[in-house]
This record gives C-alpha cells, structure tokens and sequence, in this order.
C-alpha cells in the first residue's frame, strides 16, 4: 500500500509541471504579441500549426499511456522470462519484434530492457527491445498511416519507419549486447530489494492495481503530452517565424536535410506515439528526412541521455550513437531514392 500512496502523490506534480508548459507557451504567445513578431499571417500559421499537431497527436498519446500502463501493472514478467529461455539467434528477431505485442514509448522501453536483462533475458535481444519497441508497435505505426495519409504516403512511410527501425534494432542489439554482456548495466543498491517484485505484484488486491493503473495512466500522459505540447510549438515556430529562404536551403540537399532533422529530432524529444504529426509538417524537407527524424529520435534524444546514463554504463551512448546516425543516415538516403 504504501508503494501505491507514494505513486498517487506523482499525479498534482504531473499536473503542475502541464501547467508550467501551458504558462510558458502562453507567455510565449504574449511575447510575441507584444513585440509585434508575426502579427498576422505568421500568428496565424502558428496558430493553425500549433492546434493541428496537438488535437491529432494528444489521443495517441493517450492511447500509448493506456497501452504502458496496461503493460506494467498487468502483465506478468514471467511472459519475458519466457524469451529468455530461448537461444540468442531467436531472442534477438523475437525481442525486436516484441514491440508490436507490447507497445512501450522509449521512456518505457528503457526499463523494461533493464528488468528483462536483470531476468536472465540476453543482453542483445533486451537492447533490440529496447531501440525497436518505440518504433516498431501498432500505436506508432499506426499514428505514422493517419498522419501521412493526407499526402497518399500512408503505407510507404510506415513501412520505412518500420524496416530502418527493425534493421537498426538487430544491428545495435547484436554490435553493442555482445560486447558488453551483463556489464552494460549500472548496478543499483536498491536492485537487491527487489528480488520479490514479481510475487508482491501479484499479492496486490485489484482495486490496488487499478488504482496504480490509473497513476501511471495519468503520469505517462502528462509526462508525454508536454514534450509533444513542446515539440508543436517547435514545429509551429519555424513554420511561422524561420524564413523560407534558409528553410529551402537546409533542405534542398537530401544528406543536409536528414542530419538537420535527426538533430531537431534529438532536442525536441517527442513521443514516437505522435512525433509523426510534427514530422509531417516540415513539407519543405525531403521525405527521406522526415523519415529520418521518425527513426532517430526515438533511439536517441535529449531525454534519453538521463535515462541511458541512469540505466546503462557510460559506453552504451557512444555506442549507439556511432551506429544509430549512419544506419538512419544511410536508411532514409536510400528510401528517398527508392521512392523517387
């Protein structure tokens, strides 16, 4: 009970840390009004672009905190002991494409690839987890279809977003898990408190745990809903105020436009559950780039490195990095040129 008291606290921090972005992105607007920026057709364009990436991408956002919610408190951890089992040649294709099954944000999938090494899981198959399951599931691809639908690229760019992603799942899990086997995790002095998580979970009586699903429900929106709040606001600010003229010329060359977007995509940290709405907003960019942002981003952004560096030894992130830039790099070139 007393895990559940201290997990019902987290919801008015939540609640206050949306506020601060609301007040913060209200003082923007005031800003702007007061200094005269974009008076009028740039207001508007910030206006219009700002409400359209939010109001399509806030349900997903939901969704995805229903399906993490669901997947922590519910499921049971001996469905991955499971997969442990298994021989490393079948744990790594059956880790990656566990994300469909179970969809996590990369948030989510950071911990959960630290439990399933702690497991007994192979360290390969967790990191391929780990990297494919914030791309490789039904809400994210799913997002990706209705936001590119409009432009008749539905099915092309899901099926992009989806190879580059798997691709760069099996190559990282198998360069970086055999390295450094069970020395990539940092070790905790609370791990060897946990050693009965598995049977304390299911002691909890049902209305405990839906009353824990609903704190985390509540924490995974918000926590999600103001990086995407931000990363609109990004989209719509250079929509609005960066000129055309330095726009086209980032993205007149394809190798030009995808290192600029993957490096957008690295301090914007959006969910990959409605990153695809911002993504499909930088029309002047190639698709190949935007591709590109969709990939990278949830492999690597600016939230990422605090949970990477509390997770994982020091390695781990230049590791993934020296493979994750030229894998997505090389992905998005050729599915420019394929599609072309």
């Amino acid at each position: 009970m007393a895990a559940a008291e201290v997990l019902e606290l987290r919801s008015p921090v939540a609640l206050r840390r949306w506020g601060a972005v609301g007040a913060a992105l209200a003082i923007l607007l005031i800003l702007f009004r007061g200094l005269g920026v974009g008076e009028q057709a740039s207001a508007r364009t910030f206006a219009v672009v700002f409400t359209a990436i939010a109001v399509e991408a806030l349900p997903f956002v939901l969704l995805g905190a229903v399906m993490a919610a669901l997947l922590e408190v519910y499921v049971p951890e001996r469905v991955f002991e499971r997969v442990g089992k298994l021989p490393v040649g079948l744990q790594l294709p059956a880790a990656a494409l566990g994300g469909f099954a179970f969809p996590v944000c990369e948030c989510g999938s950071v911990p959960v690839a630290r439990r399933l090494i702690a497991r007994g899981m192979h360290p390969s198959a967790a990191l391929a987890f780990m990297i494919a399951s914030p791309i490789f599931n039904p809400i994210v691809l799913a997002s990706t279809w209705i936001a590119y639908q409009t432009r008749g690229l539905g099915l092309e760019m899901v099926a992009g977003r989806a190879g580059i992603g798997l691709l760069l799942a099996l190559i990282a899990g198998w360069a970086i898990g055999m390295e450094g086997a069970r020395d990539l995790l940092r070790t905790q002095p609370e791990e060897h408190g946990h050693a009965d998580d598995s049977a304390s979970c299911c002691a909890v009586p049902p209305m405990s745990k839906r009353k824990v699903f609903a704190t985390h429900l509540t924490d995974d929106f918000f926590y999600m809903g103001r990086f995407l709040i931000l990363g609109a606001a990004l989209a719509a600010v250079i929509q609005a105020l960066v000129p055309q003229n330095l726009i086209a010329g980032a993205a007149s060359s394809p190798l030009f436009a995808s290192l600029a977007l993957m490096a957008l995509a690295f301090v914007s940290s959006l969910c990959s559950e409605a990153d695809a709405f911002v993504a499909v907003s930088f029309t002047p960019f190639p698709l190949g780039s935007q591709l590109a942002f969709l990939v990278f981003g949830p492999v690597l952004d600016f939230k990422l490195l605090f949970l990477y560096g509390a997770t994982f030894r020091r390695g781990l992130l230049a590791s993934l990095a020296t493979i994750a830039v030229p894998v997505v790099m090389a992905g998005s070139l050729w599915f420019e040129v394929i599609l072309r």
